[in-house]
């Protein structure tokens, strides 16, 4: 029978990059998102709210998909809306689909704040797990929006005869503009900032980031993982960790990206220094930039998500993961976490984000 994929948060960093991994493996791929991505060739788009059921519905009436992937999720102003809305986002998918009876599997993407717990209890050290991370660990007794959204999956696969599997990245690295939860592009433009004028490179992390060791996700490699996932036996009904399957200290990696920009970095030397306030005040600097280098955005905060990679570089901890449950069962992408950072600068460059 034919895949028919429908990926599900399509314009982000993990669905674009999935679009573009099914495409080239000869999957018929929809994406579905509210904005739906346009760029890439071979996907047919679909425009839907994820939280209206007629919407829903119209948009899916001609389509059967047999694999979803589930890429996307909705900020909150708390942890209880969150698991509201994202909960509901699933469900309301998975149970529009449900009359069709074509789906054979679920594809859940979430991250490692199912470890972790949300945002806010990053600043709780007690509550913080040993690492490396592993798949087996319970869940916490925070509320948490990735517990939710498993909930949604598993009631959804037992009403309706699918396979599902879980996905929990570390921080994912890879192309896409205007998404909340961009590492790579938030450090590929200050480093921009920083070379155009003369200011150091400064880490904005703890002293436990810093020094100890991590790791991420290059979103390449996650695609492949959700793709196999999707069809191999042995990772039917699993939850797996995925990251490059290399692990390096920042105190490391931040001079290499500085070296990369030819700027000047500066560790950490006491205190945390926030990037969301370095980068307070910088939208003007960003739009000269720019006009200088006729880029394509020049607004700043389409393109910078400090928030987040103040909340990731900042963890009391350090955060590594281990990926031997996948290994084990079958999956053995590899990637160079340089590799995944220096790729997205240069892809940056040829699209004219960053000078």
């Amino acid at each position: 029978m034919e895949n028919i994929a429908l990926v599900v948060g399509s314009t982000g960093i993990t669905g674009s990059n999935l679009a573009h991994e099914l495409i080239s493996q000869g999957w018929t791929t929809y994406g579905l998102a509210r904005n739906p991505n346009r760029s890439v060739s071979g996907l047919n788009p679909l425009q839907a709210d994820l939280l209206d059921e007629k919407s829903l519905t119209d948009a899916l009436e001609n389509i059967a998909p047999t694999h979803i992937f589930f890429t996307t999720w909705m900020r909150n102003d708390t942890e209880e809306e969150n698991i509201r809305i994202n909960s509901a986002l699933v469900r309301n998918l998975l149970q529009a689909l449900s009359p069709k009876k074509s789906v054979k599997h679920v594809a859940l993407v979430t991250g490692l704040k199912h470890y972790l717990g949300p945002f806010e209890a990053y600043a709780n050290a007690g509550s913080l797990p040993e690492t490396p991370l592993r798949e087996a660990q319970p869940r916490l007794e925070y509320p948490n929006f990735y517990y939710a959204q498993e909930d949604a999956v598993y009631e959804a696969a037992e009403r309706d005869h699918f396979t599902w599997s879980i996905h929990r990245p570390h921080t994912v690295i890879g192309y896409a503009i205007g998404n909340l939860m961009n590492m790579g592009t938030t450090l590929a433009v200050y480093a921009s900032i920083c070379k155009e004028t003369g200011a150091k490179f400064i880490w904005p992390g703890s002293a436990a980031q810093w020094n100890g060791l991590s790791d991420v996700t290059d979103a390449r490699v996650l695609a492949k993982q959700l793709v196999w996932a999707s069809t191999a036996e042995a990772a039917k009904n699993h939850a797996f960790n995925v990251t490059n399957g290399d692990v390096f200290r920042w105190k490391w990696l931040w001079s290499r990206i500085a070296d990369y920009f030819g700027i000047e970095a500066e560790g950490f030397n006491g205190s945390v220094k926030p990037l969301e306030k370095e980068l307070e005040g910088r939208q003007e600097i960003w739009k000269e930039i720019a006009r200088r280098y006729e880029l394509k955005e020049n607004d700043l905060l389409k393109l910078a998500s400090a928030w987040h990679t103040d909340l990731d570089l900042g963890r009391p901890i350090e955060v590594m993961t281990d990926v031997s449950k996948s290994r084990k069962a079958g999956f053995t992408v590899f990637e160079s976490t340089e590799n995944s950072f220096f790729d997205l600068f240069e892809r940056l460059k040829e699209e004219r984000i960053i000078p």
